[in-house]
């Protein structure tokens, strides 16, 4: 088993809070990823969840038990840093069978668990070797398989793949996948990055200033985000957020373009709208026009920044390769079902 429930969870350093009374369930065998600015806490909140930071007031239970006064090494966890803190004078085999050997049990343990989680792990080749003899991304894998081989309640992830080079994470984070799915445990990663976010969660907690600001899956953070925060952290390009209001069965954008709106009329004063759901359409046609500033050509996409005066900047994603130059100016168009609407407080309008 490995639910995880935290109740009202807060933490002070002295007069400063940086968690501000987080409620969440996890449930056993389900993959959430931590996602934030830098400084949000979500850090903070994983190493309170693993006993390193305390609890300032709240309570912490793991399969109903209370544990939040409990040390780490009482708490059946597991974590995994973005450094490896492997012991440089021991081999592979050692540092994955070190936390067996110190709990007390026997070579023939050690040995039995190490191999099968070396296996698992495409390892079993190194297990002679020093961590000064391996890549990058074995190390990453030898410090995960030390935690595989305590069977631990739960696995806490701190930012594994920070130090790896772009090709070395993708490879990483398919295996950090398809553990998840061989071992059906509870895994907690934290993570800067909104790509592992989405690629890796079951759900994704997204946190502000110690705050949770919105949980869900993917999916439902992509499509249905809770505010402008949301909408423009998850997702790549950011949405564009533009100036707008309602009148009627109509939005209106400055400069006189409109557009259906099929909501309750509201104090909306913000239009959102993805790169991948805005069409490149010849000027005069569309919501508004703009001159194109930049093209990136990214092979299978080109992303396209126009700037659209008063409405400011608008990023474009258009599939393949774009015939445009900067200085062409083009119409754009959105996409009716994928256009979203903000009050003056950000808050997303249903």
């Amino acid at each position: 088993m490995g639910s995880i429930t935290l109740n009202a969870v807060e933490k002070w350093f002295g007069d400063v809070q940086v968690i501000k009374g987080v409620d969440l369930e996890i449930t056993d065998g389900e993959f959430i990823v931590f996602v934030g600015p830098s400084g949000c806490g979500k850090s903070t909140l994983l190493r309170m969840i693993g006993g390193l930071e305390d609890i300032s007031r709240g309570t912490l239970d793991i399969d109903g038990h209370d544990v939040s006064d409990q040390p780490p090494s009482q708490r059946g966890l597991s974590m995994v840093f973005q450094s490896y803190a492997l012991y440089p004078h021991m081999s592979v085999r050692d540092n994955m069978g070190f936390s067996l050997k110190t709990a007390g049990a026997t070579q023939a343990e050690i040995d039995e668990k190490v191999n099968a989680v070396a296996q698992t792990l495409k390892l079993s080749d190194y297990l002679h070797r020093r961590p000064k003899e391996l890549s990058g991304g074995q190390r990453q894998r030898v410090a995960i398989g030390r935690s595989i081989v305590r069977e631990p309640t739960a696995f806490l992830f701190d930012e594994p793949l920070s130090n790896l080079d772009a090709a070395l994470r993708v490879e990483m984070r398919h295996e950090i996948s398809k553990l998840h799915q061989s071992l059906a445990a509870t895994m907690i990663y934290v993570t800067h990055d909104q790509v592992e976010a989405m690629t890796l969660a079951d759900r994704i907690v997204v946190l502000d200033a110690g705050e949770i600001i919105q949980v869900g899956t993917p999916k439902e953070l992509y499509n249905q985000p809770a505010n402008v925060f949301v909408a423009q952290f998850i997702g790549s390009p950011k949405m564009n957020i533009i100036p707008c209001s309602v009148s009627g069965t109509q939005y209106l954008l400055p400069g006189g373009r409109n557009g259906p709106y099929d909501y309750s009329e509201q104090a909306v004063s913000k239009l959102g709208i993805r790169a991948e759901h805005t069409s490149v359409v010849p000027s005069g046609q569309g919501q508004c026009d703009g001159s194109v500033e930049v093209v990136e050509y990214l092979g299978a996409d080109t992303f396209i920044l126009f700037d659209c005066g008063e409405l400011g900047q608008i990023s474009v994603r258009v599939a393949g390769e774009s015939e445009l130059n900067p200085g062409d100016v083009m119409g754009l168009a959105f996409d009716k079902a994928h256009t979203h609407f903000f009050t003056e407080s950000d808050v997303a309008i249903r």
